[in-house]
């Protein structure tokens, strides 16, 4: 046998290496191919779960209502099971599944630079047929304010007279029969459409076996004039927790959908042709998915459409974004905390061909959901002052709270939202702040660009939950909160704000605080209920001014709340309204508007102005 040379024995080596790597290379692209969990495609844009497709689905009812104004406000009949909406998925944790890592972005201190005090602070509906929660919201157009709760609406002009209401929900429905007419279950979200200047209302029902949402669309700027009504089927899954967002071409909805009333079956995600409803159309398109609880942690305890703020379109062919937050210590198997990102995608000329898919999975600062161990049965946990009731704090729902708010800045895109968070031990142990976010870029390359925990009570004892965040056209953000505390300092449950200005320390509400109104009661109902969530909105016609629609009690009682409206500008001034120092108000009235000029005690320091932006990381 002959000997190789050097150089054929180099050649062989060379041919041995390469085919070495060339099998490590296809091993490599197999592996690659094969689905992966979503905690190893954190930050991945491709899908990660590709939910269910319901398909196209036909409007059961529609109809044209008579202007509202001409309508007879219903009363809402007594409340019946109110527990039977938010239900649980799971039995109540007791406490943590695991470890509980401190809050690194924890803020432990109110911010330095005062904050305005309120341009308006007036009354909404009071509990009228003793339901808890309340679920407060609604939203501001140029002339009018709608407010929603379980079980009422009623619209205000911006000094705070009452236009029309309060009255029961289904008086949107009447005449239009089956049970959107009769079956007056709340869960109301109110949108304010500032591309076409219209308006949407809408609540679910109950009944079943076939249960609906609800949806009425103004036929003009007027919230007191006519209606498009919609009854749109979720079939036999109950559609709990709805939410919904305006976007360009559709109005998005999120539910959490449980079969014949009971099983959770997944998340349910909607797209209803924008343009059509609009335009009242009797059979819009409307696109449906579910997403499965496959693993639970992906779609949580709910996720919250993307709602368009401000004239600036989102770039053409955007997705409209759903976010859902998990932990790892709530109970669902979370690998890590995040933000789960989905993108659903209308599809209008081919609906078939619509999309809804988790894309990304986005590591947050560690947070724990779960406000103590003592808090066992989830609901009772925030202390008032003169009764031993506590009341719920909603952080152990895995879920962020309404809005999502979007914006397009040219520059760059934002979505803020929050979460109720245990943000650490105060002075009467622990104590419940807010972790609040803003992404940018969700449909490229998604990042939290910002996160923060509030939680000044880690200083002052005063627990701040139940957030609603949003920012305006100059990148301030706003986060209206509850805030209530049983002793030392003593504060019953109330409506509070904090803010910062865009280019400030990120991850700080660096403004102090402002108070929508100081509760003078406390809530002493068993069901331990306090609203699911609230609403902050920005003004169309400065594009700056806050609104935020809350609760409060007026007098202890076991179902006194009363909604709260406010508006606050961070500049100490706005646009609208121009209130007079007592609103007068139409016969159908219950509240009075007043003009709150200077802050609470609690608020901080005179205003100072606004200093030098700091550099963006």
């Amino acid at each position: 046998m002959k000997k190789k040379s050097a150089s054929q024995s180099a050649f062989f080596k060379l041919r041995l290496v390469l085919g070495v790597l060339l099998c490590f290379a296809g091993i490599s692209i197999v592996l690659l191919a094969q689905p992966r969990s979503p905690s190893a495609q954190l930050g991945n844009s491709q899908p990660i779960v590709q939910a269910q497709f319901r398909g196209v689905l036909p409007v059961v009812k529609f109809d044209i209502s008579p202007p509202l104004r001409d309508m007879k406000p219903l009363p809402a009949k007594g409340c019946t099971l109110r527990e039977n909406e938010d239900r649980e998925i799971m039995p109540p944790l007791a406490a943590p599944v695991g470890p509980v890592v401190p809050d690194p972005v924890v803020q432990r201190v109110l911010g330095k630079i005062g904050i305005p005090g309120p341009i308006i602070s007036f009354d909404g509906n009071s509990n009228m047929c003793g339901c808890v929660p309340p679920d407060p919201n609604g939203a501001v157009g140029p002339n009018h304010v709608v407010t929603m709760s379980n079980l009422h609406f009623q619209i205000f002009d911006k000094s705070g007279n009452s236009l029309f209401g309060p009255a029961a929900n289904n008086t949107l429905w009447s005449g239009f029969g089956g049970d959107c007419q009769t079956d007056n279950s709340g869960d109301p979200v109110v949108l304010y459409d500032q591309l076409a200047d219209r308006w949407l209302l809408s609540q679910f029902t109950a009944s079943g076996p076939t249960y609906f949402e609800c949806v009425a669309v103004s036929q003009t700027n007027d919230p007191t004039g006519a209606y498009f009504r919609y009854a749109i089927a979720t079939g036999n899954n109950f559609p709990d927790y709805p939410k919904a967002g305006m976007w360009p071409d559709a109005y998005y909805f999120s539910t959490r959908e449980f079969l014949n009333g009971s099983q959770f079956v997944g998340v349910g995600a909607y797209a209803l042709d924008r343009a059509q409803a609009l335009a009242g159309n009797p059979n819009p398109t409307i696109v449906g998915f579910l997403a499965p609880p496959n693993p639970l942690y992906v779609v949580g305890d709910g996720l919250l459409p993307s709602d368009l703020d401000g004239q600036t379109l989102p770039p053409n062919g955007s997705p409209n974004f759903f976010v859902g937050s998990q932990d790892d210590n709530g109970g669902y198997g979370a690998p890590n905390d995040a933000l789960n990102l989905w993108k659903f995608h209308y599809d209008p000329v081919t609906p078939g061909n619509s999309t809804f898919m988790l894309t990304n999975t986005l590591p947050t600062q560690p947070f724990n959901s779960i406000l103590n161990a003592t808090c066992t049965s989830t609901r009772a946990c925030i202390p008032q002052p003169g009764t031993t009731t506590l009341i719920d704090h909603l952080g152990y729902r895995q879920r962020p709270l309404f809005r999502l708010a979007y914006r397009n800045f040219g520059s760059h895109e934002s979505l803020v939202t929050n979460q109720s968070v245990n943000a650490g031990t105060g002075p009467n142990g622990a104590v419940s702040g807010i972790r609040w976010w803003e992404l940018r870029d969700p449909n490229g390359s998604p990042v939290i660009f910002q996160e923060g925990t509030y939680a000044p009570g880690l200083t002052d004892g005063i627990h701040r939950w139940m957030g609603s965040i949003a920012m305006n056209s100059l990148g301030d953000i706003a986060l209206g909160f509850s805030a209530s505390n049983g002793t030392n300092p003593s504060v019953f449950p109330s409506a509070f704000y904090t803010a910062r200005h865009d280019g400030d320390p990120p991850g700080q509400m660096t403004l102090g605080e402002g108070s929508i109104i100081n509760g003078t009661g406390s809530q002493t109902t068993t069901l331990h209920r306090w609203g699911d969530y609230s609403a902050i909105d920005i003004d169309p016609t400065d594009d700056t001014t806050f609104w935020y629609i809350s609760e409060y009690v007026p007098t202890t009682s076991s179902i006194g709340w009363r909604l709260r409206i406010g508006a606050f500008n961070l500049a100490g001034g706005g646009v609208s309204p121009t209130p007079t120092a007592t609103a007068t108000a139409t016969a159908t009235a219950t509240p009075t508007a007043t003009v709150r000029p200077t802050p609470t005690p609690r608020i901080a320091p005179t205003p100072r102005p606004r200093p030098t932006p700091f550099p963006r990381p």
